[in-house]
């Protein structure tokens, strides 16, 4: 399936999106990519409100029959909501990875992890090259 993707999205090797929606506030997902791979998910346990991050910790998980993914954060701060809409219907994830299945928001702390994501072109080369989904 070929999804849309704002010219904005940032992406990192662990197939996790980061999109910002003002000057600190990110948001963040999963790639259509990683929602295809696992199938349908059925549960997602979110990070907790107010926690501090660090980039590449584990920040969430994601459980669909095939297997249970662990969502690293792509930057590190502060997450400041949860898509709570996706406790009730977690396969909004996969219709959706880029809209309406974002899974959490990150005040960002260092604006300079936001620029070592990958653009939509490094992350695809990347999937061809050596990327594992």
């Amino acid at each position: 399936m070929k999804y849309s993707i704002p010219d904005e999205m940032r992406f990192t090797r662990d197939h996790v999106w980061i999109r910002m929606i003002d000057e600190f506030i990110g948001r963040c997902g999963i790639t259509g990519e990683k929602a295809e791979s696992m199938g349908e998910a059925v549960f997602i346990d979110f990070p907790e409100i107010d926690i501090e991050i660090k980039a590449g910790e584990k920040v969430a998980t994601i459980e669909s029959h095939l297997e249970i993914f662990s969502l690293r954060a792509p930057v590190s701060g502060v997450i400041t909501a949860i898509n709570r809409i996706l406790a009730d219907e977690p396969s909004i994830l996969n219709k959706d990875p880029y809209g309406e299945g974002w899974i959490f928001s990150i005040d960002v702390k260092e604006p300079s992890e936001f620029l070592e994501t990958l653009s939509d072109d490094e992350y695809h080369d990347y999937l061809e090259t050596e990327g594992d989904i």
